[in-house]
């Protein structure tokens, strides 16, 4: 169940949430702490403890463990992910995506959509502001491009809506919405470089 959140909670991030600022390489080492860390976040989730626990995750290791623990979870279409944590509740990320299976899924096809001249697989790019607190988060975008081309809210939503859908949600994730953090995490301090999670 954690890693199931984990994992939309990472699409989400990754193509709503982006910018190719992250350059650091991923590692195996990294990713198996991260790993560790997000088995023991779920085990404490579980449990009635009412201690707090501080988890501080890296962008390192959070970014590797996208490329070697969740790369196979991530929805066809959606590639090389990459988060960066700016710091002050801002974080950003990158992520090739397939636009052309967006594209035909909206049904764009008129010369005057600008949708129609944005094809193939495109990096998206977005900044934005993570809002938590009491169990709950909030994403706030602030800025968001396909291909470097600014683009608006509505058209990134398209694109969020698409590869998020579900049996469960088949009309996908919307930006707007809030979101349940997962096991019992009451917040995410964002820092520059690392996050802490408070659970």
């Amino acid at each position: 169940m954690f890693k199931r959140t984990l994992t939309l909670v990472a699409v989400v991030g990754v193509l709503s949430v982006a910018t190719g600022d992250a350059q650091v390489r991923p590692s195996k080492a990294d990713a198996q702490t991260m790993k560790q860390k997000v088995a023991t976040i779920a085990a404490r989730g579980g449990t009635g403890s009412k201690e707090p626990l501080r988890t501080t995750v890296t962008e390192s290791e959070l970014n590797s463990y996208l490329a070697y623990e969740l790369g196979d979870a991530l929805p066809g279409g959606v590639g090389d992910p990459a988060i960066t944590i700016l710091g002050t509740g801002r974080v950003s990320g990158r992520a090739v995506v397939d636009l052309d299976a967006v594209r035909k899924a909206s049904g764009s096809t008129g010369v005057l959509d600008p949708r129609s001249y944005l094809s193939g697989h495109l990096p998206v790019t977005a900044i934005g502001l993570l809002r938590t607190g009491n169990g709950v988060g909030r994403f706030e975008l602030q800025s968001t491009t396909v291909g470097g081309v600014p683009i608006p809210k509505l058209f990134l939503q398209e694109i969020v809506a698409y590869y998020s859908k579900s049996p469960a949600r088949p009309d996908g994730v919307s930006l707007d919405e809030e979101f349940v953090l997962p096991a019992r995490i009451q917040e995410i301090q964002v820092e520059p470089g690392h996050a802490i999670v408070v659970q």
